[in-house]
């Protein structure tokens, strides 16, 4: 698991003292101060896990002065970049609907964003993808062997702008000098920042940061810019400036930033990412082209979506949409008022369970349509909340009532991972210490049924080789309501290529009409090589099988599977196992 951003302290993992063997504890308080400090309380931003006050607190009344801690060192990094993928998690891009612009409202460019730090693999973010504007600059250094302190501060870094370009985002990671003289370091810095690119170390539970800027900004290259990190006891924000006005930005830091557009409080960075997905965004909208007429009666059925508005821009008779919450209600409200079109949509705060013809003005519905989306969704097949909204409002709908999607698919492919596989093997020996006691404990917690089931991951950053064909292994179909009776599905999945099977990728295709397909998956077909580029908008499922299996790619062994879609729970359950012919 990511080791994200928490709010709570880490405790110290060890402490060795003057006279080692001889030293006890009376009722938890040490009898006397110690000289070496080691410990463990870092996260991907470095000070999230309460480092800063820990240290603080081991200083003033845990250590000796003059003590040694390890690591000795940590060193926070930072390169300012302009990319339209990473702004594009941030900020509304305006989109075309069939020759008019959407324009997103002031008040989400006027916002600094959502605080909480945007954790990434940024070694599957490809350096094609942004433009650096500057040197990779070292911000500030901690020295944990002296009195640390949590106070605010902040820390500015002058430099000659590499290019010129839009001031967007900043990535940042961090390493720690192990010993004093730094000849043993632990780095964070992603893979493309290395001579050989494979020799990096893969890490999950530290990865880097992306920062995103309170507003873009136009910088020439050869500029003179001052980049400020702050940091209170737990975050770090960045802001830019010219170098001119670095003592007075010194003397008034920027503050935390906060979300005041409410946007980003509604939609995830990925979210940000799929609403500004222009190949995407252009399905929907030749989806929806093809189904409305002049006289069509449209309701949406996801959160806080701006299919609805599409279905208006495309001239829908009566649009209304269902919202699960006041603020996504309110979000969609400012994109219909930036766009003039106030009024066009009829937004209700109402579950589907609940919505009567009276709140419909008597209409009856002509098309129903979702993503679907829904913020409270894990795993792919946790969409089919719509097919449950479809089943809820039948009663409303008319006859020939048109459903976009009309369907969903469910797909698999066995794979091998690069890296994810190590987040279940077992350690063994590790640096000399015997850790197959915890190897044990964990494959005993594996036997339970949870443990079975299928997890979600984002796998754009954790690449895989395909060993099959990817398989369509369930369709439900969304013209007709939910079944009373569970949906089964078994087969075999053949391997093709040679590897080391870790376990299946899972997700869901939605079929918006019989031409128009949306992928929450694949992107692309599979190489001929068994590579595989994912969907950065949604997690895949990932189930993990119980040991990993060499395939030799010959077709006479694969992967056996079984899915059963239980409609009074509305969940997939499965289980695959490696068999022969």
């Amino acid at each position: 698991m990511r080791e994200t951003k928490s709010r709570y302290f880490s405790s110290f993992s060890v402490a060795s003292f003057h006279k080692y063997s001889g030293c006890v504890l009376t009722d938890g308080d040490m009898q006397e101060k110690a000289n070496l400090l080691i410990t463990e309380l870092f996260d991907t931003e470095l000070i999230g896990e309460g480092a800063l006050p820990s240290y603080e607190h081991a200083h003033q009344n845990l250590v000796t002065a003059g003590c040694e801690a390890v690591p000795h060192r940590a060193t926070v990094y930072a390169q300012l970049v302009e990319s339209e993928l990473l702004w594009s998690w941030a900020q509304l891009q305006p989109a075309e609907v069939e020759g008019a612009r959407l324009v997103p409202p002031p008040a989400i460019g006027r916002c600094a964003g959502a605080h909480s730090v945007c954790d990434v693999q940024l070694s599957q973010v490809s350096p094609s993808s942004f433009t650096p504007l500057s040197p990779l600059c070292a911000m500030f250094s901690v020295d944990f062997s002296k009195p640390v302190s949590s106070a605010f501060q902040s820390h500015s870094t002058s430099f000659v702008a590499r290019a010129g370009g839009r001031a967007q985002v900043v990535l940042s990671w961090w390493d720690l000098d192990m010993d004093p003289s730094g000849a043993i370091v632990c780095s964070m810095a992603p893979s493309w920042t290395y001579p050989q690119p494979a020799k990096a170390p893969w890490r999950d539970h530290w990865m880097q940061s992306v920062y995103f800027l309170p507003a873009e900004r136009q910088v020439a290259e050869r500029e003179e810019l001052s980049l400020t990190v702050c940091h209170d006891d737990y975050s770090l924000w960045y802001s830019l400036q010219p170098h001119s006005l670095q003592d007075a930005q010194a003397e008034t830091p920027p503050p935390r930033p906060c979300c005041t557009c409410q946007a980003h409080l509604v939609w995830t960075r990925p979210r940000f990412g799929e609403l500004n997905d222009r190949r995407r965004t252009g399905s929907y909208v030749a989806a929806l082209r093809s189904v409305l007429s002049e006289d069509s009666v449209c309701l949406s059925v996801s959160d806080g979506s701006l299919l609805p508005v599409f279905a208006h821009m495309l001239g829908a008779k009566k649009v209304f949409s269902l919202e699960n919450s006041r603020m996504s209600k309110q979000v969609i409200e400012e994109v219909l008022e930036a766009n003039s079109k106030k009024g066009g949509v009829e937004l209700l705060e109402i579950r589907p369970e609940q919505l009567t013809s009276q709140d419909l003005r008597g209409e009856q519905i002509s098309v129903l349509m979702g993503e679907p989306y829904f913020s409270t969704s894990l795993l792919p097949w946790h969409s089919l909340f719509f097919w449950y909204c479809r089943t809820a409002l039948a009663g409303l709908l008319r006859p020939t009532a048109t459903i976009l999607p009309c369907s969903a698919s469910l797909h698999v492919v066995a794979v091998e991972f690069q890296d994810l596989w190590r987040i279940r093997a077992p350690c063994g020996i590790c640096e000399g210490f015997d850790v197959t006691p915890m190897d044990e404990m964990v494959q005993r917690s594996l036997d339970f049924r949870e443990s079975r089931e299928a997890e979600p991951h984002p796998l754009w950053e954790y690449p895989c080789r395909a060993l099959t064909h990817p398989t369509e292994v369930m369709t439900f179909d969304f013209t007709q309501c939910v079944p009373q009776e569970p949906i089964s599905s078994q087969g075999l999945l053949p391997f093709i290529r040679t590897g080391r099977c870790h376990g299946v990728a899972l997700w869901m295709d939605c079929h918006l009409t019989d031409d128009v397909t949306v992928s929450g998956g694949l992107t692309q077909p599979i190489s001929e090589q068994g590579d595989c580029e994912w969907s950065r908008h949604r997690k895949q499922g990932v189930y993990f099988l119980r040991s990993a299996w060499d395939s030799l790619g010959d077709g006479r062994t694969g992967v056996s599977y079984s899915f059963t879609f239980e409609p009074s729970l509305g969940d997939v359950k499965m289980d695959f196992s490696i068999t022969g012919h």
